[in-house]
């Protein structure tokens, strides 16, 4: 072990330094959405395990992992994940189709259940994967990104194939989020925006093929819509968990409750400790509380484009970009779910909801970033 650091030591004071702004912005959003994570999810935790550490216990592991596995990934060039990049994709795929024959949870199947390690979900796997693959091929072809057979059909029938399995899952905002990545990395790279307006038409006909495919799909986004529209109509219903969000949310006021004195949390917000643990912050911390996280979000873009601005070429810039994107786009959907400005999706806030495996990945994909800030001029 003594060697393993004494190498890794070496290796890190070898190559040049990483992008310390970015990293203190990053500690200080894990910091901050672990001490909500507690907050948030000690009242249910304790209520569904008799244990208040249960959702804080392995995310102070998971968050130790990442970070050391973070780290890790800033040692090592970024140009390694163009060998890497197709076989993650099969390997995303392939837990795609597994975790459709999974139990359902809560009406979907999106964990897969490793025995004494907890679960994974498939669809962290394939946005990382969506990002890599997308990275290598934008790269390798980006002076032919204006055709349609180089710069349009191969992403389309990869990000249709992705879709699909997660619309059978189903996982309507994971679906949603990959697709927003996925185009944001096609228009960064260079994709004709004619192909854009193309997508769209091809878009529409694929929802439309979805909805008589998967008769299923039609109510449970039906429902969504409705509660969406007006969530009062069934409170106790498929409107219960945006009323509560919105309460606990204007309960906060200005400065909040203050820290660990939210009361929705005590089983009125369903999953606090997950998709609902935004509105807990503004319970909690009040608009200052909800803007400081803003603003550590928004700061995480704004140098991770610096990052991809000065990157060495554009595979780094693209790795820079689409990991960034994916979690504030991430950020901005969790949001706007909880204030109901859109449909109710289920999906998590980076940073800050309970969940191994999003944490990890997350943690993974900013140490690339990091790697690719270490081939740029700092500034």
């Amino acid at each position: 072990m003594a060697e393993i650091i004494r190498r890794v030591r070496a290796r890190a004071a070898a190559l040049p330094t990483f992008d310390v702004p970015f990293l203190i912005i990053l500690l200080l959003l894990l910091s901050y959405g672990l001490l909500m994570l507690f907050s948030a999810g000690y009242a249910v935790a304790l209520y569904r395990r008799g244990d208040a550490y249960t959702y804080i216990r392995p995310q102070l592991l998971f968050a130790a992992l990442g970070t050391a596995a973070m780290y890790a990934a800033s040692l090592v060039d970024y140009h390694i994940w163009h060998k890497l990049a197709w076989p993650v994709l099969g390997l995303s795929l392939i837990l795609l189709v597994i975790v459709l024959f999974m139990p359902e949870y809560n009406g979907c199947k999106r964990w897969l259940v490793l025995p004494g390690l907890g679960t994974l979900q498939p669809s962290e796997i394939a946005k990382f994967a969506v990002v890599l693959v997308f990275s290598h091929m934008i790269s390798l072809n980006h002076d032919r990104m204006k055709s349609f057979t180089t710069g349009m059909l191969p992403f389309a029938v990869i990000l249709g194939v992705v879709a699909v399995l997660m619309l059978l899952e189903p996982h309507l905002s994971g679906t949603l989020l990959i697709l927003s990545i996925g185009a944001v990395l096609m228009f960064v790279g260079g994709t004709g925006l004619k192909w854009f307006a193309l997508a769209g038409g091809l878009g529409a006909a694929a929802i439309a093929a979805a909805v008589v495919a998967l008769p299923e799909l039609v109510p449970y986004a039906t429902d969504r819509l409705a509660s969406w529209r007006d969530p009062f109509a069934d409170p106790l219903g498929e409107g219960h968990q945006t009323i509560q969000s919105l309460y606990a949310i204007a309960s906060g006021g200005l400065a909040g409750l203050g820290l660990g004195n939210s009361r929705q949390k005590y089983l009125y917000v369903p999953e606090p400790q997950n998709d609902f643990i935004f509105s807990i912050l503004c319970e909690e911390l009040g608009f200052i509380g909800a803007a400081l996280a803003v603003a550590l979000f928004l700061l995480l873009l704004l140098r991770g484009m610096s990052i991809a601005v000065r990157a060495r070429d554009k595979f780094g810039a693209l790795l820079a970009v689409g990991f960034v994107v994916q979690v504030i786009l991430q950020a901005v959907l969790n949001m706007a779910v909880v204030t109901n400005t859109i449909p109710n999706t289920g999906i998590s806030l980076p940073f800050f909801s309970s969940g191994g495996t999003s944490l990890m990945m997350l943690l993974g994909e900013m140490g690339i970033v990091l790697s690719v800030s270490r081939q740029t001029d700092m500034v």
